[in-house]
Parts: structure tokens; sequence; C-alpha cells
């Protein structure tokens, strides 16, 4: 990673520097390693840096010391590609069906379907997109999209082949994976129509930014902040007043109105899932990262834990989660002009959200009562715990039957 207010590197430097990153790429491969983000944390690089070092400036090709260094182990092909992004992401429709993939450190969402519905509106390169098909659910912020690359590689299954974009820091954003009912020609035009001129190994990626403080809670104006929560009106809202008043979301669930927000167990996200599987509940499940938010809404019926990995292993839908990343898990609600909303929120040690639980619900619609229900049962085993505080009572909209 490139300190920008050091000179940038040579261009010899950089061929030298993507020459050392193929070779080290293959010895993990070779090794058993499999995942990028995996293989790039330990040659101490980032995830785009590691592809943009096996650009090549034809598709395919190969230079003569790599091939010695491949033999027979599976090869990584990449190309840069440009925007506008919202182009492309609207391009990606008429490819059919595909995975789309959104991370953050401690969560992996994964939803096969179509792009269909994708919109954009601001100005250009800080538009709002969405993409609203019957199965890909996304909500995305174009202004972290800074770089992009189709990505190609032999593997015991054959050749898979992926779009990836990252922000300027070089952290992934969204994967896009070609699926067996892909359109593999309209696939290669649109990669072909967003090919970056310029194909030369390498990026310079921004050091990633640290964690912005908090603001001081004595400067907050508490009173008006709560009552601005309980006016709240649209979920949407929320991040609006986050901002008016200058707070981070765990420090805003902190200082809440303890009938909006309480701190439930670490292993809520656990009982949600097992309860959602069990009763054939349907759930929303929200992970993102500061450049998309991808969603999940329906059912979910295989729950396994393997190690420190919750995972929901669904066709069409996959969720694999960190509990051992999640270091605050809140029960939250929101007034709305349907009603009571009522969510469960993880947050890892840094205050990032890891991934956000729903009932399945649709404007104009209220909550559903099982959903509910099973929030306020998190709460009430965390009140029960000495000490606890007993202010999670029924609030003003929350229907009779809940």
């Amino acid at each position: 990673m490139l300190d920008i207010a050091e000179a940038p590197p040579s261009a010899a430097h950089i061929a030298a520097r993507c020459a050392a990153l193929r070779a080290d790429y293959l010895a993990a491969r070779r090794n058993g390693a499999t995942r990028h983000r995996d293989i790039a944390a330990r040659l101490g690089v980032t995830e785009a840096e590691l592809l943009a070092a096996h650009v090549m400036p034809l598709a395919g090709s190969v230079s003569a010391p790599t091939a010695a260094l491949e033999g027979r182990t599976q090869r990584l092909r990449t190309q840069k590609l440009t925007g506008p992004w919202p182009t492309l992401v609207a391009g990606l429709e008429g490819v059919g069906p595909v995975m789309a993939l959104t991370r953050n450190a401690s969560c992996v969402h994964e939803k096969t379907g179509v792009y269909s519905g994708a919109s954009a509106s601001g100005p250009a390169g800080r538009e709002m997109g969405l993409v609203l098909g019957s199965e890909i659910d996304l909500r995305i912020f174009f202004s972290h999209w800074a770089h992009g690359f189709a990505v190609e590689e032999d593997g015991e299954r054959g050749l898979q082949q992926s779009l990836q974009f990252f922000d300027a820091h070089g952290q992934a954003v969204h994967k896009v994976f070609a699926q067996p009912g892909t359109q593999r020609d309209i696939w290669a035009a649109l990669v072909q129509a967003h090919r970056a001129d310029e194909q030369r190994p390498g990026l310079v990626v921004r050091p990633a930014p640290g964690t912005a403080a908090e603001t001081a809670d004595a400067l907050i104006d508490l009173r008006a902040f709560r009552e601005g929560w309980a006016g709240l009106r649209d979920t949407h809202d929320f991040f609006g007043l986050l901002r008016r008043h200058g707070l981070a979301r765990t420090q805003a669930l902190r200082l809440a109105d303890p009938a909006y927000a309480q701190r439930v167990e670490a292993s809520a996200a656990r009982e949600v899932a097992q309860a959602a599987a069990r009763d054939a509940l349907p759930v929303m499940v929200f992970v993102g990262n500061p450049g998309m938010i991808q969603i999940h809404t329906g059912a979910v019926k295989r729950v396994e834990v393997m190690g420190p990995w919750l995972n929901v292993l669904d066709p069409g839908f996959n969720l694999h989660l960190r509990e051992d990343h999640i270091h605050q898990a809140w029960a939250v609600r929101k007034p709305t002009s349907d009603g009571v909303v009522s969510s469960l929120e993880l947050f890892d040690a840094q205050g990032n959200t890891i991934a956000m639980f729903f009932g399945e619900r649709k404007p104009g619609r209220p909550e559903l009562c099982a959903w509910r229900r099973l929030v306020d049962s998190l709460v009430d085993r965390a009140q029960d715990q000495p000490g606890a505080a007993r202010a999670w009572q029924p609030l003003p909209g929350e229907c009779a039957a809940c």
C-alpha cells in the first residue's frame, strides 16, 4: 500500500512487485489456500492489489516466467474495468442468473438471481443505485466504487469468471460470479464494453482511514435526539437522524431511550437464525460495507454452525457470519408510519455494522407479530441478568396481538 505522501513507484518497481505477487500467489495456491482475500492478507496487500498484479494485456496470456512457475496449478487472469459503474450494473440484467456477493470483514452474503430493476440517481461519480430483483436486492453507493476487474481463474471445477469491484483503499465492495445459466456471450460483451484502455499490471491504493472518534456524549443534545427518534416515520430517516446529531450508530443505541434499544447477548444471531428456520419465519438479512448493502428477504432453512462461523446454506442464499467477531448485539425499535419496526443489529469491536436482521415486511404493511415476539424474547433473556433495566415495554403503534 502506497503512502500518498510518497513519490509514486517506478514502472520497474511495480513490474517486479507484481511478478513477486504472482509467484507468491501460486505458491499459496499450491499450499492449499483458496480465497483471494486470505492470500492477499498473508502477502500484506489488499485483494485489489493482488488482482491487479495478474492483469494481462491480452486475455489469457501469461508471461514466460509466470508460466514456468504455474506448472499445472490454478491460473488467475484479470482485466481492469472502467465505468460508468451504474451502466455496468444495469448491463448485468442481460447476462441472466449470477451469484451476487457482498461482504465485510465479519460476514459474507451470497444471493443467486438476476440483476433486474437496476436504476441510479445523483451526480456522476456519486450516484445512489438500486437493484430490485426478486432475488437480488441491492442498495449501491457508487461514490465508494474505485476499481473493477474481470477475473478468470482455472481450477479443479473448470473456468470461474467473476466481476469484482473495490473501493479506493483496495477493499472489496461487491462481486458477481458467473453461474451455469449465465449468458457467457453477453457477459463477454459487457466486459469488452467496460474494459479499461490501460491494462498494465499494478495498482496504487490509498491507505485505509482510521476509525473516526465519537462525539463526546456531553456534546449531544440528548433530548432532541430522543425526540427525533420517537418521531421517526420511516426507517430510512434513521441515518439522517444520526448525521444531524453527529452520532456513531453504536453510540446512538447506547444513548437511546431504553424503550427503543436494548443490548442483547452476542448469541442472538444464532438464536434468530435457528428460530427462523424452525418456525418457517421469513426474515430480511442485510449485510453491507460503505459501497453496498445486499438484502435477503424470505425463508432460511438450513442453519449450520462450523467453528466460529454461523452459516445459512440454502439454495439461492448463503450467509457466513463470524460469531466471534460480534462485540455488540442490539435489539432496536423504530417507529414508522406502518407501526414499530424491530431489528437485531450486530457490530464488531470497532463499531462497524456486521449484519442486521428484520422480519419480512413491505411498505404499507406492519411487521410480523412472530418476528416481534422473537426480538422481544431476546430482550427478555438479556433483562433476566442481574441489574438489567426493564424498559422494553409495548410502544404506541404495536398491535395488541403482538
